[in-house]
């Protein structure tokens, strides 16, 4: 990229200050620095967490990351903030179970082997799940979904151990006391991301009951990231199943 773009300079067919232009590795929005480089540097472009952001800054960044023709993720983004922005770029697939947008401009273009397994405690912690999901998905890698298989059914759990055991790599979500991640840590040899949720009632916390019985779990190969951070968990997932498959 670096040659081509100087021997359009050279050639006169790009201009000194259009070549800054390509060869910056962040764009200046004002509200905001488009990292423009982050796929270069971790092997994925940057991605927008909704929340706190207005439907007109998450368009324009939008834009920004689709002028290099890459893919668009948003994260944590409600219902009534997702139709203004799919107004302006109707391209956009919202999933609002996730709370997320997605646009793919580009396709993997060497198919990864394997896949990632989404276990999740209970139908009340599958917008966390779904985040992740849909997350992993977007990040070109197969998912296969394990839904209410929690604890207080370890059955559940049990009649689909043998598919989660085959997975690259597990993103565990669990609510409530957060147990789900100890019980498979002991059944699967590939490394665990859990995920605690806030769903529980008051003793809870919000999640960090949870969150502490994940942080101190006696199984093994687990790792723990923040409450309810469904991107985070697969994000880590995804790299580990890059790794695997030999795309790093």
């Amino acid at each position: 990229m670096l040659e081509d773009i100087l021997k359009k300079v050279e050639n006169g067919l790009m201009s000194a200050e259009e070549a800054e232009r390509e060869l910056a590795t962040f764009e200046n929005l004002g509200f905001a620095k488009v990292d423009h480089h982050r796929k270069k540097r971790q092997g994925f472009p940057e991605v927008i967490f909704g929340e706190g952001k207005t439907p007109s800054q998450i368009l324009d960044i939008s834009r920004a990351i689709l002028a290099k023709n890459e893919n668009i993720l948003v994260t944590r983004v409600d219902k009534e903030k997702a139709e203004i922005i799919k107004k302006e770029l109707p391209f956009f697939t919202y999933h609002e179970i996730a709370q997320l947008l997605f646009y793919k401009t580009i396709e993997e273009t060497v198919p990864m082997k394997g896949y990632i397994a989404i276990v999740c405690a209970g139908t009340s912690d599958m917008r966390v799940a779904e985040e992740a999901a849909l997350t992993a998905e977007a990040f070109g890698v197969e998912v296969r979904r394990f839904y209410d298989v929690g604890v207080a059914g370890i059955h559940r759990l049990l009649a689909n151990i043998e598919e989660i055991q085959k997975a690259t790599v597990s993103v565990v979500i669990a609510g409530m006391e957060g147990a789900l991640p100890s019980v498979v840590g002991g059944l699967v040899s590939h490394p665990i991301i859990a995920v605690p949720t806030s769903i529980g009632y008051g003793a809870n916390f919000q999640g960090l009951s949870a969150l502490l019985t994940m942080l101190n779990s006696c199984a093994s190969g687990i790792s723990v990231v923040n409450i309810d951070n469904g991107f985070g968990g697969a994000y880590n997932a995804v790299t580990i199943h890059r790794i695997a498959n030999q795309q790093i």
